[in-house]
């Protein structure tokens, strides 16, 4: 598959995705991430053992929609948890003592 990563076009298949990753020790994952085999990689790592360049030329983005389109799973950042409804001092104290919610 011809992918476009950092303005430089690359011809991208999923068993040359495979053997370039093979013997490569992941890194640990904070953000988003690609399994290939049986192991999770940051996108950037895998993005720069694939393209041979360096992390800050290329956005994990772009890595990411090469590497579903060659049918790998990917993961992108964790959704934020809803925020927490913030009680003024009030309504704390009110919520302790056991007064009804104020709408």
């Amino acid at each position: 598959m011809r992918c476009v990563i950092a303005r430089f076009p690359f011809d991208l298949t999923k068993s040359g995705v495979l053997e370039s990753m093979k013997g490569v020790k992941p890194e640990e994952v904070f953000g988003a991430s690609v399994i290939v085999g049986r192991r999770t990689y940051p996108v950037k790592q895998v993005g720069q053992v694939v393209t041979r360049q360096d992390r800050r030329d290329f956005s994990a983005a772009e890595v990411l929609r090469a590497m579903t389109q060659l049918g790998f799973t990917c993961r992108g950042l964790p959704q934020a948890a809803a925020p927490k409804r913030v009680l003024t001092p009030f309504q704390q104290a009110s919520a302790m003592l056991g007064a009804p919610a104020a709408v």
